[in-house]
């Protein structure tokens, strides 16, 4: 079964390069992936003929005791046959449906191909997270393939219809999977089945939110609008998403589950109401449509509807019935789509109004057509008359569902008898139609179909045979699949339905008026667009009403709830009653006070230069009580992140006023104050809790041991980092790749990786052409104005720059044994860069990096990445660490570990994060100013940056 997925998979992956070579033929050899399923199927047949199962199962997520698991059944033979057979002759019609050079046909044959997968995944599946994969998989694909024509309004907005109910029905079904499989333990339909099943309200809110799922999909009410609006997708697409495929995935799913949970309270009564108003509703409006895709469309939805009643009703003549009747469906009307399409193909139109003397000029396509629609009128011997009979028969003793079961089929006659007569029917004040001849790779798909349905339904006796075991499931079956039961009450109810359809079709000029007026009080389409304006008009009253631009009141929103949501739990539970030690030396309650004053002084701080200047000291004061906790290399991070803050703060405060604004009110600083307070009290009670609710023992306690063991490193944070949680560290680096990118994305106006800045007036750097030249400390210093320069600075900077950059190499290499690694290391080089920028501007960090900082960050990504990939080559798992003895002469015996590899790779993206950050938030706002001439707080300054 994994294999013929991987198949489809494949097949959709070439089918691209397959349609650029071959064109609208490469649709041939793709039909060989669902054909090859089909013929799986069929050569299953003996193994499921007595209701036996084939089972596969790969491993997936152990922790979480998922699989791979394939289960294959009589039901599931049975779709596998439909998916597989329909899907295989739809792509055959596909060869001469479309042009040579049509538009997106490498697109629309890769996602055909990959939905055939998907819903063979779909009902192969045992496992009911698997099968909700599948499920928004073909959700995807149908989403694809109904917006085909892009470039037509109606296209799109159908397809973000069928995507958003579909979705929203999907989701809901998830929940439901969920709740059964948690109170199971487990999520293996074959074994959940025979678990014990909640009771009460838990497993009837289960219930309803599957059934939300499986209505949805086959477009039952209340989510039926979506299925006619997906006409707008090709009609190959009709014949097998809208026919055989997509939208029988939901009646199969409610087959699948209906063995165990058809008893459940809100099943029969959601089940039968759903499915009876859907067939009466929607054959009634199949009477007024004049398009015929849209006729049918109207008819698979009221088909729809009868197989929910049926394979909803849980009793085995039911089920016996529906699944005759779903495999008589998607015979009959994936034929009848496929001949619309010929139909429209040449004679270029679908209105039955325009369309007259058909059956003349193309007598092949019409004695098709007719042989569909006698299965789809129940006439017989055809495979759709035996379903109906059998359907019948099994609501043989519910009066009030027999009689909607009657009209339903009354009106299915009717607008059989309105397909046929408006598409092939002679009318005497219509044109003749003059089609194009049809051709064979259109006409024999369809063909293929209307004969299986009469072939199958002369054999209904070994038909009946293969779907027994699926309606033992509900118990012994007393009745079997015959052409002729002798004069039954089913076959009373049948004639009748067939006199009362043939009425209604011979009173259909009469009836004109009253199909005007008795419809639904609100139109599907217009319904949902009501529905979606409605809730987009929610979302923005919404967003006025909460997002009101201002970000104090976001974080105090973000923190009332935290104080009000886990404060309320802990003060009610009361576990952080346990002894604690303030402080364990004088010193850190000397360093935990100057850090709670800088706190305070900060509140009240005016100027924003003396708040982050405060705030950092709080920084610096959580470093020193890492120093005191005897964490050196957390400290000497915590350093050099805070000090690296601080020069980026410092960068954005030149674009904003010196002093904070009158506001907040005095009222509302206290306000803000208690806020901060109470956080601070509850997130300090919440670290009790966590600390005191430990009952394991931590897994950091055999880190040390594996740090020198597998990590061959003595400093556990850095092995930590680069080995034990490598994965972590490299979703980080990752993440600040991205954090450069958006901050240069945001700040620059232009390329940032375009060509160096010309510097201008060179001579003040070179001196004057005659004499000796003069000296310069750091070459972008004369590009300052004087009122920005400073020669200590520059002198100190030139004389310290390269013993900064060696110390950042010297922690890089050091770290696995000592404090350090490539962060610490990465940041010490981004500082040292800053100074050169603060000593020189934006030109002097030209000089000091003349490279573009995407190229470092892709650098060191690129290492990182290396790293992992090489350890995989050569044996071992992804980021593992191998050591690596070496020797040289004057040195000696030494070893490497490859991880400082992917240590080096962090090293890069840290610089290269600082050269962004500088070059954006520095170099750029620079350049930003020296075009303005001022600041955002107003500050005049040189229009031209330099002396001039």
């Amino acid at each position: 079964m994994l294999v013929l997925l991987i198949l489809h998979l494949v097949a959709a992956l070439v089918a691209p390069l397959l349609v650029r070579w071959w064109g609208p033929r490469a649709c041939y050899p793709l039909a060989l992936a669902p054909a090859a399923a089909f013929g799986w199927a069929v050569a299953r047949t003996p193994a499921v003929r007595n209701g036996g199962a084939l089972v596969e199962t790969y491993p997936w997520v152990p922790q979480l005791r998922l699989e791979l698991a394939f289960r294959l059944t009589t039901l599931s033979w049975l779709m596998t046959l439909l998916v597989g057979g329909v899907g295989a002759l739809v792509l055959v019609y596909c060869a001469r449906y479309f042009a040579a050079g049509s538009a997106g046909l490498a697109r629309f044959a890769a996602v055909l191909v990959a939905f055939a997968g998907a819903m063979l995944g779909l009902v192969l599946a045992d496992d009911l997270l698997l099968l909700y994969v599948f499920w928004e998989l073909t959700t995807i694909f149908s989403y694809l393939l109904i917006g085909h024509s892009t470039e037509r309004r109606a296209s799109r907005w159908a397809a973000a219809q069928a995507l958003t109910v579909t979705t929203f029905g999907g989701l809901a079904m998830l929940v439901g999977f969920l709740m059964l499989g948690r109170h199971a333990g487990g999520y293996r339909w074959s074994e959940l089945a025979g678990a014990g099943l909640p009771a009460g309200g838990y497993l009837a809110t289960a219930v309803l939110l599957v059934l939300a799922g499986a209505l949805a999909k086959s477009a039952v009410l209340p989510f039926s609008g979506w299925l006619p609006q997906a006409m707008a997708a090709p009609t190959p697409v009709s014949a097998y998403l809208h026919a055989a495929a997509m939208v029988k995935a939901g009646v199969y799913l409610l087959g699948l589950l209906a063995p165990v949970l058809a008893a459940v309270g809100p099943w029969r009564p959601v089940t039968v109401t759903a499915g009876l108003l859907t067939m009466l509703g929607a054959g009634w409006a199949a009477l007024r449509q004049c398009d015929l895709k849209l006729l049918l469309a109207y008819g698979t939805v009221s088909q729809l509807g009868l197989l929910t009643v049926v394979l909803g009703a849980g009793t085995p003549k039911a089920a016996l019935a529906g699944a005759a009747m779903l495999l008589a469906h998607a015979l009959f009307k994936a034929a009848l789509f496929l001949v619309v399409g010929a139909i429209d193909h040449t004679t270029g139109t679908r209105d039955l109004r325009e369309l007259s003397g058909l059956g003349r000029q193309a007598p092949l396509l019409a004695a098709v057509a007719v042989l569909a629609a006698a299965s789809m009128a129940g006439l017989p011997p055809m495979v759709g008359f035996v379903a109906k009979e059998a359907v019948l028969a099994a609501f043989a003793d519910q009066p009030l569902v027999l009689a909607g079961l009657v009209a339903g089929t009354a009106l299915s006659v009717a607008y059989t008898a309105r397909f046929v007569w408006g598409a092939f029917g002679a009318r005497p004040p219509a044109e003749q139609t003059e089609p194009q001849p049809v051709p064979a790779a259109m006409l024999g798909p369809p063909a293929l179909l209307a004969a299986a349905g009469l072939v199958v339904g002369l054999l209904a006796g070994p038909l009946g045979a293969l779907l027994r075991p699926y309606a033992e499931l509900f118990g012994p079956v007393p009745e079997h699949l015959a052409l002729w039961h002798g004069p039954t009450l089913a076959l009373g109810m049948s004639a009748l339905a067939l006199a009362g359809g043939a009425a209604l079709f011979a009173l259909r000029g009469p009836l004109v008026p009253v199909l005007a007026r008795v419809r639904a009080p609100v139109a599907s389409a217009r319904g949902y667009e009501w529905l979606t304006h409605a809730f987009d008009r929610l979302a923005i009253e919404v967003t006025s009403a909460t997002q009101r631009g201002s970000l104090p009141q976001y974080l105090g929103t973000i923190l009332l709830v935290l104080v009000v949501v886990p404060g309320g739990a802990m003060l009610t539970a009361g576990p952080w009653r346990q002894r604690v030690a303030l402080w364990e030396t004088p010193l850190q309650l000397v360093v935990g006070l100057v850090t709670v004053v800088a706190a305070l002084l900060a509140v009240g701080a005016r100027r924003r230069l003396t708040a982050m200047l405060l705030v950092g000291v709080t920084g610096y004061g959580s470093a020193m009580m890492f120093v005191l906790h005897g964490a050196p290399d957390v400290a000497l991070t915590q350093f050099l992140v805070e000090t690296a803050t601080i020069a980026v703060f410092v960068l954005v405060l030149r674009r904003l006023p010196e002093r904070f604004s009158t506001r907040p009110l005095r009222r509302s600083r206290w306000v803000r104050r208690s806020v901060g307070a109470a956080v601070g009290v509850v997130l300090a009670g919440l670290c009790l809790v966590a600390v005191g609710a430990r009952t394991a023992s931590p897994i950091s306690l055999a880190f040390p041991g594996l740090a020198v063991s597998d990590g061959y490193g003595r400093n556990v944070v850095n092995v930590v980092l680069v080995d034990i949680r490598a994965w972590d560290t490299m979703g980080e680096i990752s993440v600040l790749v991205v954090a450069a990118t958006g901050v240069a994305s945001l700040i620059f106006q232009r390329s940032r990786t375009g060509p160096r800045p010309r510097r201008p007036e060179r001579s003040l750097r070179r001196g004057p052409r005659r004499g000796p030249q003069r000296p310069v400390w750091l070459r972008g210093g004369p590009t300052l104005t004087m009122r920005r320069r400073s020669i200590v600075f520059e002198v100190v900077t030139r004389l310290i720059f390269h013993t900064i950059v060696l110390f950042s190499l010297f922690l890089l290499f050091s770290g696995h044994n000592a404090p350090g690694g490539g962060f610490s290391g990465g940041l010490v080089a981004g500082l040292a860069l800053t100074l050169r920028y603060l000593a020189g501007g934006r030109y002097e960090l030209a000089e000091a990096a003349p490279v573009a900082a995407g190229t470092i960050l892709g650098a060191g990504l690129a290492m990182s990445v290396g790293a992992g990939v090489v350890a995989l080559v050569v044996g071992g798992s992804v980021l593992e660490s191998a050591k690596v003895d070496l020797w040289l002469p004057g040195i000696g015996n030494f070893y490497v570990v490859t991880s400082i590899f992917f240590d080096v790779g962090v090293y890069l993206i840290v610089v290269g994060l600082m050269l962004d950050i500088l070059r954006s938030l520095g170099a750029e706002i620079d350049r930003h100013i020296e075009a303005t001439g001022k600041t955002e707080g107003g500050l005049i300054v040189d229009p031209q940056g330099w002396r001039p």
